[in-house]
């Protein structure tokens, strides 16, 4: 990869957006952006629920690409809101499928894909291969069980959060700790407002305070918001209870089908939300990917490590 950093590109504004209806009720928001005639790429965000913002579209040239970002089922501006139903990573893999031929209208691009966007990513990359340019990746999660285990049981990030991880526990009674994803769920699912806007200020907050280095008051007022909390944490929940709908170690079996499709993983060093090991075994089993793992950053891809990294992969693969 080339040595020359960069920040953001210059803000930029769609020049055509819309609502695509997909089917099963959701209607998804999403954004044309760039060069109408560059090279394709789509930008999957983080969560699952987390939205779109507009900066995820500068860290592509916009003279050299044709930038395709969107909401996923249930979150940003899609439609319903926080929907559970018909919600799972197949049923977003197919409204990928749906975007490209129908939004972008182009036969291959470039997938981008940042944590829960990462397995997205990669689950969209093994069933569509022919249909996948390349991958740029920010913080690799599998959704193995160690993966969820260290995120929501004693003994992961806790251990580097404990302060952090003991006000995550004290929102469920102790009685039902042993579990916390599925007490959680009974929260952010059941008919009072209160108690569900209490759990998805909590379940958000966790992760508000871990996903950064140097986390700010402007963080944690952000992952706590009620128009970001309901859906990142009744979503993400929804989708560790049931493992993402994946089996057990299948996105790295699948990676064999990832083999010739060059690919970037940017991976923080100090990542606690997606640690460094779940990028270095997706690097064994697909050995086409150049791995880069930050030294001084964190999980989001905002720490200037990262963002460096990033962009350079953007550039890269546009021959710049």
């Amino acid at each position: 990869m080339s040595p020359k950093r960069r920040t953001l590109y210059p803000a930029i504004e769609p020049y055509e957006s819309g609502m695509l209806d997909v089917g099963d009720g959701h209607r998804l928001y999403w954004e044309l952006c760039g060069n109408p005639n560059g090279k394709p790429a789509v930008f999957l965000h983080g969560g699952p629920g987390g939205g779109s913002s507009p900066d995820h579209r500068r860290q592509f040239n916009p003279d050299k690409y044709k930038i395709l970002v969107f909401d996923q089922r249930g979150c940003g501006k899609s439609t319903p809101y926080a929907s559970l139903e018909n919600n799972t990573t197949w049923d977003l893999v197919e409204d990928i499928e749906k975007l490209r031929t129908q939004i972008a209208k182009v036969e291959r691009w470039q997938v981008f894909g940042g944590s829960w966007g990462s397995t997205l990513a990669l689950a969209y990359a093994e069933a569509y291969p022919d249909r996948v340019t390349e991958l740029v990746l920010r913080g690799i999660f599998l959704f193995d069980q160690y993966e969820i285990d260290w995120m929501y049981r004693e003994g992961g990030a806790s251990q580097i959060y404990p302060d952090k991880f003991e006000e995550f526990l004290s929102a469920v009674p102790e009685g039902e700790r042993d579990d916390l994803v599925e007490a959680y769920r009974k929260r952010l699912t059941g008919g009072d407002p209160g108690i569900q806007l209490a759990a998805a200020k909590a379940w958000s907050k966790w992760e508000g305070d871990i996903v950064t280095l140097l986390p700010s008051p402007e963080t944690i007022e952000h992952f706590t918001s009620p128009e970001v909390a309901v859906a990142v944490a009744r979503i993400e929940n929804h989708y560790m209870a049931t493992h993402g709908w994946l089996e057990e170690g299948q996105l790295l079996r699948g990676a064999e089908k990832l083999r010739g499709i060059p690919g970037v993983i940017v991976q923080g060093r100090h990542d606690t939300c997606t640690p460094p090991i779940a990028a270095w075994k997706l690097k064994a089993a697909w050995p086409e990917v150049e791995l880069n793992i930050i030294p001084d950053a964190g999980h989001l891809f905002s720490e200037p490590g990262n963002l460096d990294a990033l962009v350079r992969a953007t550039d890269k693969f546009a021959g710049i």
